[in-house]
Order: C-alpha cells, then sequence, then structure tokens
C-alpha cells in the first residue's frame, strides 16, 4: 500500500479522535445496547437497532482511522524549507483576481481535508494546481461554476 502524506497536526487531530471514539463513544454505545436489550424483545427494540448501528459507525471509524495512520507518511510542516514554492503542507493566500477576493488554503493529506478550516486536499484539483507554483504567479482554474483567475499572494509552511 502506498504512503499517504499526513501533516503532524492531522494525525495529532486523528489520534484525539480516535481516543475520544475509543474512551467515550464506545462505552456509551455499549452501556445503550445493555439497557436497550434490558427492555426485552430485540427484534421490535428500535434502541436497540439504532445503538448496534451506531456501534457499527464507531469500530468502523476506529478501524479506518487506525489503518490510515498506520500507513501515513507524517510530514511535520514546520521543517519544510521550499521557500516561495507551493508544496504539501503549505499554506497558501490568494487573490481572486476578478473579484479582489483573498482566501487562504493549507494543503494536507486526503484525510485531513475540511474545506470549512481552509483545509484542501493534496489530491483534489485545485491543489493539484497549487503545487510547484510560487509566490507571485498567477493561474486559472476550472470549476464546476467556471474558470476563475487567482494571484498567489503569500507561501508560508507553519503547522
Amino acid at each position: 500500500m502506498k504512503r499517504s502524506p499526513m501533516t503532524a497536526k492531522g494525525a495529532e487531530r486523528l489520534r484525539a479522535e480516535v481516543e475520544k471514539l475509543k474512551s467515550q463513544d464506545r462505552p456509551r454505545v455499549i452501556a445503550a445496547i445493555a439497557e436497550a436489550r434490558a427492555h426485552g424483545d430485540l427484534k421490535e427494540n428500535a434502541e436497540y437497532h439504532a445503538a448496534r448501528e451506531q456501534q457499527g459507525f464507531i469500530e468502523g471509524r476506529i478501524q479506518a482511522i487506525e489503518a490510515a495512520l498506520s500507513y501515513a507518511e507524517i510530514i511535520d510542516v514546520n521543517r519544510l524549507n521550499a521557500g516561495a514554492r507551493i508544496v504539501f503542507g503549505a499554506t497558501v493566500e490568494l487573490a481572486d483576481e476578478d473579484s479582489g477576493e483573498e482566501v487562504t488554503y493549507q494543503i494536507v493529506g486526503d484525510l485531513e481535508a475540511d474545506i470549512k478550516q481552509k483545509l484542501i486536499s493534496v489530491s483534489s484539483p485545485f491543489a493539484r494546481s497549487l503545487i510547484g507554483k510560487s509566490e507571485g504567479d498567477s493561474f486559472e482554474f476550472t470549476a464546476s461554476n467556471g474558470t476563475r483567475r487567482y494571484e498567489i499572494v503569500a507561501v508560508r509552511y507553519v503547522a
């Protein structure tokens, strides 16, 4: 299996999620299953079936995160020295050349990507269009809502 890149900060977030799933969520669901069993007939017991479904989700999530962490190549963004060139882990400040609107993204691993937190996956088309470019460059990106031109205002490497 191919090793996938992950920031040290992203790996820490995932380890914290696994710890919460194991120490809080799993025991809570086990208790809910035991309580639902106490109510008798399991065939028509909606609480029991919901708790079992939740348990399956929790166990699946734990397995998925642990597998991803075992194959992850943890990269300390603070140690990268790519200068003004964009590589994995870069925090990139962009300006839309038409609207002047500025936006900042960090390029991270697939599992840690979260657009609400401005963390974009290294394998996304947008991140791939940024990789290799440098501060001051302009580029075009065609998305489903049309083509946009961006200028790369700043490139930083901080976790």
